[in-house]
């Protein structure tokens, strides 16, 4: 079983990265719990959600301390990187936070999220750039599984695919190199 919590602003595809995954997890027959949170507001407001992915029936949707942190914004990092388990993952936005966790009980990943996004095409698939950093960091689900969602969910907007597809490339390329 493996907890993950996406944080990040309003507007940043936190909960849209969010459902991508666990889509992903069902789609290859696992179990699977999706639990999204965020503030009032549409844009801005804080944002975050906790996937947990397990090949057993999950207890609790809860995910109190999770095994993976994705923070696509400097505030998420520094209020949840003290919560993630020991011997777990931080992908930090590196392109907007700095990645300094003040744990050596973790792995950080400074991604540049925004700054492979932009080069994918559009800020705002930064989300999939960490996603695939997280892909690439854990095996969790399989790639494909994540492009399938992809042309799910983008079907009548290939710009929008191709966008986000070569983010969430770039986010894998760049935590496999």
């Amino acid at each position: 079983m493996i907890r993950i919590l996406l944080a990040g602003q309003g507007g940043q595809g936190v909960l849209s990265a969010g459902r991508f995954l666990a889509e992903s997890g069902l789609h290859e027959g696992k179990e699977v719990s999706y639990l999204p949170a965020y503030g009032p507001e549409m844009r801005g407001g804080t944002a975050n959600c906790s996937v947990i992915v397990a090949e057993d029936p999950i207890a609790s949707p809860l995910c109190t301390v999770p095994d993976v942190l994705i923070a696509l914004n400097a505030p998420s990092f520094h209020k949840f990187a003290p919560r993630v388990k020991s011997g777990g993952i931080i992908i930090v936005n590196g392109s907007v936070s700095d990645a300094y966790a003040g744990r050596d009980d973790v792995r950080v990943i400074d991604l540049p999220a925004n700054d492979l996004a932009m080069e994918a095409g559009d800020i705002r698939s930064a989300n999939m750039a960490a996603l695939g950093a997280l892909v690439a960091a854990t095996g969790l689900v399989r790639e494909q599984s994540i492009v399938n969602c992809l042309q799910e969910k983008f079907v009548a907007k290939p710009r929008v695919l191709d966008c986000n597809r070569r983010a969430f490339e770039a986010g894998l390329a760049a935590v496999k190199k």
